[in-house]
């Protein structure tokens, strides 16, 4: 009737059902918020009415959708319920099931790593403090040789002690090789070295860390534009992939992050990471409404696996699933 019917869940004991299986559990805390004294909203023969949509758009707050799309899912509903003449509160379901998937789709956009004649492709990975983006790119690294690439790792976070550790440990678990130089040295020196390194093997794909910074330390963005600014001096013609790693439990502060990356070094790509841990998730629809930025990734859990291609088809179906 509106146009995006309840897909089905992929079976439990295949490969994609257990994928959607993390995610549904990855979701549960978001579903909590979003749903609970909502779902009977959505049972019997109830007449739609004010208090009712006032209550959705609560919830719809509460989970961190955020102000701007929370407002835009509800005049969606409201305008459709009006030309429908709908009033009949169990196909409230289906017009939020719609509104939410009609934010996502257009941001569902994967990481497509293209044929180079000259090698490598450049993903440069930015975010602040603590949101897992040394883990996240393991995860891809792993994410991206199961596609049959050759990867290579840069240590350009140089700022964090352990940092360099932690990414050569990664790269003895893929098995792919790490350019790193001593703690403190310069950033845009290291992911220069490694893009030479890089091209001399005809490397696919060079993932470059960069020290985890707040959008506020003017400094630290500084030396992330200079970075970008090695990469060109090297190759003018590449064009990295400037994927943003944010943290859901942030909530809105993901969005202000967003934005200021954005403007200091034009992002490419988002992703998001630590939805398991979350009622927030919601958070997602604000970027999706308010920033436009390709959703490249999601993260529901610490394993590698838990790594996912943002669908914005099953994110939708696994929020509204029974948990």
């Amino acid at each position: 009737m509106f146009g995006l019917k309840a897909k089905k869940q992929p079976d439990r004991d295949t490969g994609q059902g257990k994928l959607f299986q993390r995610l549904k559990r990855g979701l549960s805390r978001t579903h909590s918020v979003l749903f609970t004294d909502v779902e009977d909203l959505f049972q019997g023969r109830q007449t739609i009415n004010d208090e009712m949509l006032e209550t959705l758009e609560d919830h719809l707050l509460m989970a961190d959708v955020g102000i701007q799309a929370s407002t835009d899912i509800m005049d969606a509903i409201r305008s459709r319920i009006k030309k429908d003449k709908i009033d009949n509160a169990a196909d409230l379901q289906a017009l939020l099931q719609n509104s939410l998937h009609d934010i996502l789709k257009p941001v569902e956009q994967p990481l497509s790593i293209p044929a180079l004649e000259k090698k490598p492709y450049v993903i440069l990975m930015t975010g602040v403090n603590g949101v897992g983006k040394t883990t996240s790119i393991g995860k891809i690294a792993s994410h991206l040789k199961d596609q049959g690439h050759s990867i290579m790792l840069a240590a350009g976070d140089t700022f964090r002690a352990a940092a360099v550790e932690q990414l050569q440990s990664w790269g003895e678990r893929n098995n792919v090789p790490v350019i790193a130089q001593k703690s403190g040295a310069d950033a845009a020196a290291v992911i220069y070295d490694a893009l030479q390194a890089a091209r001399s093997r005809s490397i696919d794909v060079l993932i470059a860390d960069t020290a985890g910074r707040l959008h506020t330390q003017d400094n630290l963005m500084e030396e992330l534009k200079k970075i970008r600014r090695v990469i060109n001096k090297f190759d003018a013609d590449i064009e990295p992939e400037c994927l943003l790693v944010l943290d859901a439990g942030t909530g809105q502060n993901a969005l202000v992050q967003a934005r200021q990356f954005n403007e200091a070094v034009g992002v490419t790509g988002l992703m998001l990471t630590k939805l398991d841990g979350t009622a927030r998730g919601g958070v997602i629809f604000a970027l999706a409404k308010e920033t436009g930025i390709p959703v490249r990734f999601i993260g529901v859990g610490e394993q590698i696996d838990d790594l996912q291609v943002f669908n914005s088809d099953d994110f939708v179906t696994a929020l509204f699933a029974d948990q």
